[in-house]
């Protein structure tokens, strides 16, 4: 089934959750909603369920106006981050009861229902737990068999809000790729919410990085990660160096950085804003730079070492603990930036910033240890 989105908006009380959304979704696609909460992702979500109703806009999936159906009328497959298993049934009805509330008229038989979760539990391979109860299994079992309850109805459009976020770090991998086998095998357009990096850009074949009730970008991971949209994804994308630069024919120049890996950017000359990853700055001992290191924490692998300017400007540095010069960048020491990747905007000075992803406090310029 493919979904086309236009003009969706929605707003609970005075704030605006939707702003707009348009949003095409090929047949037998997998896309991520990617973003912080609060970005509207579930919302749009639970819209093409049937579960919440936009104020304005367009919903339509192969042509049909989903927003003239009922939620029971869409057969929508849904997967609920607390997987919403009914605790009295063992593995086995649970997969069936989709079924089974079907209306008289299209209720298949009881032995074509058994013949279905039979499938489904050799297919999703929890053959196994068929006769536990979701209380005697872990997690990512109690995960399959949700994901298997919203298969077994066949559904037109497979939707998962945070399937793997109540799960722990190595348990979420595992699913991630499983996930991705089902999809493939089943065919199914499947959309779904995370706000884990990782997980969108290994599991979907295009991710809808969202902010504020907004599209922000659409794209793969690659062509996000190096080339964000707006100084919101490079924000969201780890980019949490911020620094302020002059444009001369499409070049960024500021005092002590080296910036001559980056491209030139079709922007007008005058004030920019530089967004840089921790991981994409390298410290070089300059005694003629204006950045001094302040501060300098090692975490057995890597080293985040704090450097500041004279103006106030700061940025973070992680570099490997056993690099070369590495012994040498200390508290104190002036050092160079060589920036070997970076993005640059415009700058809008007169405007509010967005909000930054948590971070821990830099030292002010005269602090060390």
């Amino acid at each position: 089934m493919s979904i086309s989105i236009a003009g969706l908006t929605k707003r609970f009380g005075r704030t605006d959750v939707l702003r707009g959304i348009d949003l095409g979704v090929d047949k037998g696609e997998l896309v991520a909603l990617l973003g912080p909460s609060g970005s509207g992702k579930t919302t749009l979500l639970k819209i093409i369920a049937g579960l919440e109703w936009p104020d304005a806009g367009r919903l339509q999936v192969d042509g049909a106006d989903w927003l003239q159906l009922a939620a029971q009328d869409r057969r929508i497959g849904f997967v609920f981050q607390h997987y919403a298993l009914f605790p009295h049934m063992k593995v086995r009805d649970n997969l069936a009861f989709g079924l089974t509330v079907r209306p008289r008229a299209e209720r298949p038989g009881k032995a074509l229902i058994a013949a279905k979760v039979d499938e489904l539990l050799h297919f999703l391979q929890i053959a196994p737990l068929a006769d536990r109860y979701p209380a005697q299994l872990s997690g990512g079992q109690r995960q399959r068999v949700a994901l298997g309850r919203a298969l077994a109805i066949e559904p037109a459009v497979l939707l998962l809000d945070e399937p793997f976020g109540a799960l722990d770090a190595a348990i979420r991998r595992d699913l991630r790729r499983w996930l991705r086998g089902v999809h493939d095998s089943t065919g199914s357009t499947t959309i779904f919410v995370t706000h884990d990096q990782e997980e969108a850009f290994e599991l979907a074949d295009r991710v809808v990085v969202m902010g504020e009730g907004r599209i922000e970008q659409i794209g793969h991971a690659d062509a996000i990660h190096d080339h964000p949209a707006s100084p919101f994804v490079a924000r969201f994308m780890g980019a949490t160096v911020e620094l302020p630069v002059t444009l001369h024919a499409g070049r960024p120049e500021s005092p002590g950085l080296d910036l001559n890996a980056l491209p030139r950017r079709a922007l007008p000359d005058g004030a920019a804003d530089l967004f840089i990853r921790p991981a994409d700055i390298l410290p070089v001992p300059d005694a003629t730079s204006p950045w001094r290191i302040v501060s300098r924490v090692s975490n057995g692998a890597n080293l985040r070492l704090v450097l500041g300017r004279a103006d106030g400007a700061t940025a973070e540095a992680d570099i490997p603990r056993r690099a070369v010069q590495a012994d040498a960048l200390v508290p104190g020491t002036q050092a160079r930036l060589r920036v070997e990747a970076g993005t640059v905007f415009a700058a809008r000075r007169d405007a509010t910033p967005s909000p930054k992803p948590a971070e821990s406090k830099s030292p002010k310029l005269e602090s060390s240890r």
